[in-house]
Parts: structure tokens; C-alpha cells; sequence
């Protein structure tokens, strides 16, 4: 059951998505970015020096943080999904881009939401819903 603290983390968790930076790095992830390719991906992801590398940095980081606060028990598991998926839509639109270099590397690819996905059936059952609408080969991807 959630608890007062627990909506309290939620609602800073808010308002940092609010800032504009952060803003502007979510609307880049999940509404401009669309790579065809891993060679269109890492063109953003691996070039520090470029403004969208930056936005991906920042939105990938920010919902990694806010996993490990779910996964830490921080913040209620049940509350925390009834206002943020993001994170595991950012997962469903690029993680089949890594699934090699993961293999290759043994460095997973949004790990904490990866393990969301695994230990919460709610999150599974999101990042199912947004594979089909962003999942690889998707046209409103």
C-alpha cells in the first residue's frame, strides 16, 4: 500500500519530468527520434558531443534513476505505474537496437527498467502495449 512519502516521491518525480531541459530530451526520445537502424541510433547515442546525444543521455538517465527508486522500494511499485511509463516505452522503442551489443558486451541496456519489466506485472503488461506501437518496424515509431 502506498504511503504519503510514496506519493511524495511521485509527485517530485513530476515535477522534474516538468524542467525544460528534461522536457525538451523527453518530447526528442519519444516523438522526433526514430532510427531505422543501429548505425541511426548510435549516430545519437555514442556522439557526446551532439545536443541530441545530451537528450538522450538525460532521458534515458532520468528514467533509470526513477527505476532503481521503484526497485529499492522508495517509492510504491503500484502508485509509481499508475503515472509513469515512460521509461519503459523509451525501453520497448530502442531496447531490440541493443539486444546484440548486450550479448556482446554483458552491459544491459536500461537495466533497472529491464528488471521492472521482469519483476512487475503491470510493467511487463506495458511494455507489452508499447511494443505494439513502438516495438521495432512500428510505423508510429
Amino acid at each position: 500500500m502506498a504511503t504519503t512519502a510514496d506519493a511524495e516521491v511521485v509527485m517530485r518525480l513530476y515535477d522534474l519530468r516538468r524542467e525544460e531541459t528534461l522536457r525538451k530530451a523527453r518530447r526528442f526520445m519519444v516523438f522526433e527520434f526514430k532510427p531505422k537502424t543501429l548505425e541511426e541510433l548510435r549516430a545519437v547515442s555514442r556522439d557526446v558531443g551532439a545536443k541530441e546525444n545530451a537528450f538522450w543521455r538525460q532521458a534515458i538517465s532520468y528514467w533509470e534513476m526513477a527505476a532503481s527508486f521503484v526497485l529499492q522500494g522508495a517509492v510504491d511499485a503500484d502508485l509509481f505505474f499508475d503515472s509513469n511509463g515512460e521509461g519503459i516505452l523509451l525501453y520497448a522503442k530502442f531496447h531490440h537496437f541493443h539486444a546484440e551489443t548486450e550479448k556482446a558486451s554483458g552491459n544491459p541496456f536500461m537495466r533497472h527498467t529491464a528488471e521492472l519489466i521482469t519483476k512487475y506485472p503491470t510493467a511487463m503488461a506495458l511494455y507489452e502495449m508499447f511494443l505494439k506501437t513502438f516495438g521495432p518496424g512500428k510505423a508510429s515509431h
